[in-house]
């Protein structure tokens, strides 16, 4: 952490010395072993800064992810300091927060601050990047999974009609593991040569895989082929170090496993891919040439969910990047692998640690079809309280998906494997 970050966590009480803990907001610090993933003790004091409904037992944070006290509170604090001062805070005072926290986030992820922009969300990011790559040209082909993201689906079929070229969907196999992912990308980019960019999901939100980006980035990289990579759901869920994934266009969500308020996204161009990307529809209002804020055009954004981007960053460095990493990683582990030995349920992320984070999907045998699937998540949240959510769009059927957050507790997880035990004898 650097020492300017960690003087300012100090300053704002969100971090105490190590021999005491952690704390939060002038609360007490918190006792256990953060670095423990099985501490319960420790990650009841984190749950405890969060406001979740106890009526039942949420595992869809997939969606977006709960925002902790002391954050919300910043943002009602800046909602209120920007419909204080109006216009004058948006013509006047919005340009200099935004830089600050522009390098703030840059320095998080290890990149340049010109090589960032905000976003409403990884899909807005997304989109700009599949709408406004420059380098297609009629008769060149484009490839995406079954795995992607459905907007991104959609918005690379529409580069048939963008840019004149042939669209190419693979569908990946089951059972997931890293090498299989990488055949079927070597298989399809060896298949057809005039593929020129490939869409890659670094965590899949269908299932929970993990590519292996830096992988089937070069192998794509080594037949001219340019990667979009949607990062949706892994700052915050997974390590990773950006620069070195071997790609040049990213989207980022920062509402999901960082805990911004939602509305907060982050698109990532290579300084020397900038140009690369269109400006939208002809934006040109930056000076400097080509600069990656004209490649995007959001409007009157929500100003306070960007600031207390700046609050959520401070807690989760305070409880800790990798401690969050290794408690949702432990709580996946928790329920789906006793589960892998169950005959009549299908975990459909393998067991691999550099292959999964804390979302996994699954599906009883022989019941492959949305309805099925559906009502069984729906059976989950009826009969037990649980709530998940079904998930369609893969080759080889719909699934149930299973998501937590690193507040929820090992009870809460031990309900869902006995619920799916007794649900699978049934």
């Amino acid at each position: 952490m650097p020492d300017t970050t960690r003087r300012a966590l100090i300053a704002g009480g969100l971090l105490a010395g190590a021999a005491s803990g952690v704390s939060f907001g002038g609360m007490s610090p918190l006792r256990g072993d953060a670095a423990n993933p099985q501490d319960e003790s420790y990650w009841r004091g984190v749950a405890a800064q969060y406001d979740i409904s106890k009526a039942f037992i949420n595992l869809e944070y997939g969606n977006f992810g709960a925002v902790a006290r002391q954050v919300m509170a910043a943002y009602v604090r800046h909602t209120e300091r920007v419909n204080r001062l109006g216009a004058w805070y948006a013509r006047r005072e919005f340009a200099g927060d935004a830089a600050r926290i522009r390098e703030l986030v840059a320095s998080e992820l290890g990149v340049l601050p010109e090589e960032i922009v905000f976003t409403r969300g990884a899909t807005e990011a997304l989109q700009a990047l599949i709408g406004g790559y420059r380098a297609l040209r009629p008769g060149d082909s484009v490839l995406y999974a079954d795995l992607d993201y459905d907007a991104m689906q959609s918005a690379m079929r529409w580069l048939a009609q963008r840019r004149g070229v042939t669209v190419d969907r693979i569908d990946l196999p089951e059972p997931a593991t890293r090498e299989s992912m990488l055949e079927a990308y070597s298989r399809a980019l060896q298949a057809n040569p005039k593929i020129r960019l490939l869409l890659l999901t670094h965590l899949s939100h269908r299932t929970g895989m993990v590519m292996p980006v830096a992988e089937i980035a070069a192998l794509a990289r080594a037949r001219n082929v340019d990667v979009i990579l949607d990062s949706a759901h892994a700052w915050g869920q997974i390590s990773f170090n950006l620069v070195s994934l071997g790609v040049d266009f990213v989207g980022l969500n920062a509402h999901k496993w960082i805990g911004a308020p939602l509305g907060v996204g982050v698109m990532w161009v290579r300084r020397s891919r900038i140009g690369d990307i269109e400006e939208f529809m002809g934006a040109h209002d930056f000076t400097a040439h080509p600069d990656i804020r004209d490649r995007v055009h959001t409007g009157t954004s929500n100003f306070a969910s960007l600031l207390a981007l700046e609050d959520a960053l401070a807690f989760h460095r305070a409880v800790g990047p990798q401690s969050k990493i290794g408690r949702l990683r432990y709580l996946r582990d928790r329920w789906s692998e006793p589960l892998r030995h169950n005959e009549n349920v299908e975990i459909l992320t393998p067991a691999e640690p550099q292959s999964v984070g804390g979302i996994t999907s699954f599906r009883l045998r022989n019941h492959r079809g949305e309805s099925a699937n559906a009502k069984l998540a729906q059976v989950l949240l009826e009969r037990h309280g649980i709530f998940t959510v079904h998930r369609a769009g893969l080759a080889q059927g719909p699934c149930v998906r299973v998501t937590p957050n690193v507040f929820t507790s090992s009870a809460q997880i031990d309900a869902l494997s006995k619920a799916l035990t007794d649900i699978s004898r049934s």
